[in-house]
């Protein structure tokens, strides 16, 4: 019974281990993607308000015509971004996904070895009696 016990406590440490470890991948990839959408929602926000700014400043038609085309390019390089940006969260979210499968799968690969050497263990015993 005590064996049984001991085996359970050494199972349940190396679960609760890589559960950790899988959870502060998944807390950096958060962190990181967090980040990555501030700095970029900032950065389209800045070029908005930049262009709000010249465009409060327009009097006559034809200064509207030449500030509208500006407009239309920050709208696309803000699209752009906004665009890159969430490639690259995908991107790191399949990575750090990739990273959490191969810790399960160490662990069940790790798991699996331990039982097959009691199985053998008790095995090779019980030939022996």
């Amino acid at each position: 019974m005590y064996q049984f016990n001991e085996q359970f406590t050494k199972a349940t440490s190396q679960f609760a281990d890589v559960a950790a470890n899988a959870n502060r991948l998944a807390l950096q990839n958060a962190e990181k993607a967090f980040g990555l959408q501030l700095a970029t929602f900032e950065e389209n926000a800045n070029a908005a308000f930049a262009f709000f700014g010249e465009l409060v400043d327009v009097r006559d038609f034809d200064g509207l015509k030449a500030v509208l085309p500006k407009g239309a390019q920050v709208a696309r390089a803000s699209t752009e971004r906004s665009f890159g940006v969430a490639q690259e969260v995908f991107a790191n979210t399949v990575k750090t996904n990739e990273a959490i499968g191969a810790l399960a799968k160490g662990q069940f690969e790790t798991v699996t070895a331990q039982a097959k050497a009691e199985v053998e263990k008790v095995t090779k015993a019980a030939k022996a009696k």
